[in-house]
């Protein structure tokens, strides 16, 4: 069982001089409820070498005890410092692909050519691809063999705009992940804020935030069964 795990390269939050990049929980999570399972674990994102951790998700109020093993783990922190370069990997060498969010792929991955052909490759493959919180911004630009958006018609969650209200950054980011989602013709669905939800259509599995994502790998698992 090979899984790629796609990162952000960019860290930089808008114009506001703070930085940004994944959520240390959304990759923590499911990366050890893959691993723990025998998956074999590639990272990759756009550019290579480090990927950028928002600071926000290595505080106190955000541990978890995933993030906690994570920063006992020394292999997992040598994958997040030296990721593979998304452009020099193909589909066909694995079995699913997971996105873990943060802001960051508001940014990068929503427009990254690479990162739009893996997807859509996996998607004709009919390999489960699967986004946690703002990482369904990596769909943006994707689309269907038909030249239609790949969520058009297609059940999907992500980041809420009240949520987005909430962390203060509704006219920091570029778009807000429901606005997409919803415009692109996706059947948008969603619970409370900070509330576990997770919806599956087809090989589309989505999780609405970072409380979702180990929901997000279960599904994974269960797809790949």
């Amino acid at each position: 069982m090979k899984i790629l795990f796609v990162l952000t390269s960019h860290d930089q939050l808008g114009d506001t001089g703070k930085k940004t990049g994944f959520w240390i929980e959304e990759f923590a999570a499911p990366y050890y409820t893959l691993l723990d399972k025998g998956a074999e674990i590639t990272v990759a994102t756009p550019q290579g070498g480090a990927a950028p951790v928002d600071p926000m998700s290595d505080s106190e109020d955000n541990s978890t005890e995933d993030t906690k093993r994570y920063k006992k783990d020394e292999e997992a922190q040598q994958k997040i410092k030296h990721t593979l370069v998304l452009g020099d990997l193909i589909a066909d060498d694995y079995d699913a692909v997971f996105y873990p969010g943060g802001h960051g792929p508001l940014w990068d991955l929503a427009n990254d050519k690479k990162s739009i052909a893996l997807i859509e490759k996996f998607n004709k493959q009919e390999k489960p691809i699967a986004f946690v919180c703002h990482a369904p911004a990596a769909l943006k630009n994707v689309k269907t063999e038909n030249g239609g958006p790949l969520v058009n018609g297609k059940k999907v969650t992500g980041f809420t705009n009240s949520e987005e209200e909430a962390v203060g950054l509704t006219d920091i980011v570029p778009f807000l992940v429901e606005d997409m989602l919803k415009s692109n013709g996706g059947d948008y669905s969603k619970t409370e804020d900070w509330g576990v939800h997770v919806v599956e259509d087809g090989n589309l599995i989505t999780g609405q935030n970072p409380a979702s994502s180990k929901q997000v790998a279960e599904k994974l698992l269960e797809a790949l069964k």
